[in-house]
């Protein structure tokens, strides 16, 4: 591969949510990207309905609320669940269970639609083969392709990043381990049409298995069949209607089988999780990284987590503003978020598809979910919201309470008025809060212009807990994630040459 020029800067393998989110962040942050999908249109399929509450201030963080359609509030739900159990999520301050009733297939426009505004140049129909070998120690990665019209083309980039699900080739073809266990139980997701039926909230148990039923839209009902000791399907074979409609009969007696379905998928509890995001210069993100029991919108959320995470830091080794060693934070950050994924929808597919041994579980769960304490931590779970990164160090007030945390919702009061901390973000930089108009705080952020933004203003005070206390000044990472505090320009210089590179 030596003397051959880049196509590109970095190749994203998978048009989903998590490829298109990684696509957009990276043209944000000015490289070069090829996505290859192997599909030639995407499904417009709904499947996962909505994100939890820290993807949705992700997206709100790159002004891509609106583009859905409600303005830059969505609508949500106070009400979630862990395993069933269902309680509210306003126990925690500025949280909810997250956006509710939005098709994939939304999102995926959406990000599409974000990404190529962009420039990014997204190829449908064109499928990953293979990959060169070299990936570990060389120059760049090169692969193979086979093209809409069934030519063998091969691609050059820096960077190579498998967003190909949970059967991901990019995975298989780099090595990665992917320890976990193997699925024991089969289930069933459809639209369905033609029917009428009564609302079923996840968790409700009859005799022979657990089901859910929800209107999506008029005369539209998306279900959940999860029939006892149905063993794993095999993933290869084509699920049918008349598959679900008969597994919904066995549990509930009513006879859907004369409707229709817009789609029927199957799905598992299978659970693995990659050994490692990343083998030289070839990454892993979303489901090609961690696959899960479905619950909760988790899976779509945590891989444009994945993305949000990976995006601006590729991108900035990418121009040469960082060095190498800024990419491994990427697995050092997330693979802890997927294992603690993956830890939390075990435990709930414990409680709501075990059969009548789990019933003191959940008897259990009830009772706890009473208590405010117990509701605080299964929501930050579920949420997003209690994700926390190990970024102290020596230039870090390790003590301060948001350190490695979101930056939570506050608006903030300035020359031209009140704004709020996620529209600061909107172009992908960091944000340095001077909330003390200290001009050494000011002068240390230097030289990064396009990097890093700085903005002096107050924070706007408020009647609750201030997150904010006792920070003067606060550098938001472009993901919207705390790296530094404190009440002086003191270690703050090092704090950005880590995250962001030397002053030029």
């Amino acid at each position: 591969m030596e003397g051959t020029a880049a196509d590109t800067d970095v190749i994203v393998v998978g048009a989903g949510p998590t490829g298109l989110m990684l696509a957009g962040e990276l043209r944000l942050g000015g490289a070069r990207v090829i996505v290859i999908e192997k599909l030639a249109a995407p499904t417009g399929q709904s499947r996962g309905l909505g994100f939890t509450a820290r993807a949705m201030e992700t997206f709100d963080e790159r002004g891509l609320l609106p583009r859905f359609g409600q303005g830059e509030t969505l609508a949500i739900s106070p009400m979630g669940h862990f395993g069933g159990a269902q309680f509210d999520f306003t126990v925690l301050e500025d949280a909810h269970f997250g956006a509710r009733g939005i098709p994939q297939g939304d999102t995926e426009a959406v990000l599409e639609g974000w990404a190529t505004e962009l420039g990014a140049d997204i190829r449908r129909g064109w499928e990953f083969t293979s990959l060169a070998d070299g990936f570990l120690d060389g120059d760049a990665v090169e692969i193979t392709v086979r093209t809409p019209q069934g030519e063998e083309r091969t691609l050059r980039a820096a960077h190579l990043v498998g967003c190909d699900g949970g059967s991901s080739r990019v995975r298989r073809a780099a090595g990665f381990d992917f320890p976990g266990t193997d699925a024991t139980q089969g289930m069933y997701l459809a639209d369905i049409t033609g029917v009428e039926l009564t609302p079923r909230f996840l968790g409700e148990r009859l005799n022979n298995g657990m089901v859910m039923a929800a209107p999506l839209s008029e005369g539209v009902w998306r279900i959940i069949v999860c029939p006892d000791g149905r063993p794993a399907h095999d993933r290869e074979r084509t699920v049918t209607f008349e598959e679900v409609a008969a597994a919904w009969q066995d549990i509930t007696g009513e006879d859907i089988s004369h409707g229709g379905a817009s789609w029927v998928s199957s799905f598992t509890n299978a659970t693995r999780q990659a050994s490692e995001y990343r083998r030289g210069r070839v990454f892993l993100a979303g489901d090609a990284a961690h696959i899960h029991l479905p619950a909760g919108g988790q899976g779509l959320s945590t891989g444009v987590q994945d993305a949000a995470n990976l995006g601006w830091k590729l991108a900035s080794v990418v121009r040469g503003d960082a060095p190498d060693e800024l990419l491994d934070t990427y697995h050092a950050e997330r693979h802890p978020v997927g294992a603690r994924l993956l830890m939390n929808t075990r435990a709930q597919g414990i409680v709501f598809l075990g059969g009548a041994e789990s019933d003191p579980l959940r008897e259990l769960m009830g009772e706890l979910v009473q208590y405010d304490d117990v509701k605080r931590h299964l929501a930050g779970i579920v949420s997003h919201l209690d994700i926390r990164y190990d970024l102290a160090g020596e230039e870090a007030d390790a003590a301060h309470p948001l350190l490695g945390r979101r930056m939570p919702p506050r608006l903030l009061v300035g020359a031209d008025g009140e704004t709020r901390i996620a529209r600061l973000l909107h172009a992908g930089h960091g944000v340095l809060l001077d909330l003390a108009d200290d001009a050494e705080v000011r002068r240390a952020a230097a030289g990064r212009a396009g990097r890093v933004d700085v903005v002096t203003a107050a924070a706007k005070p408020t009647d609750g807990p201030d997150a904010l206390a006792g920070a003067t000044a606060v550098l938001v990472r472009p993901d919207g994630y705390v790296a530094w505090t404190g009440t002086s320009a003191q270690g703050l210089e090092a704090a950005l040459d880590r995250w962001f590179g030397p002053s030029h």
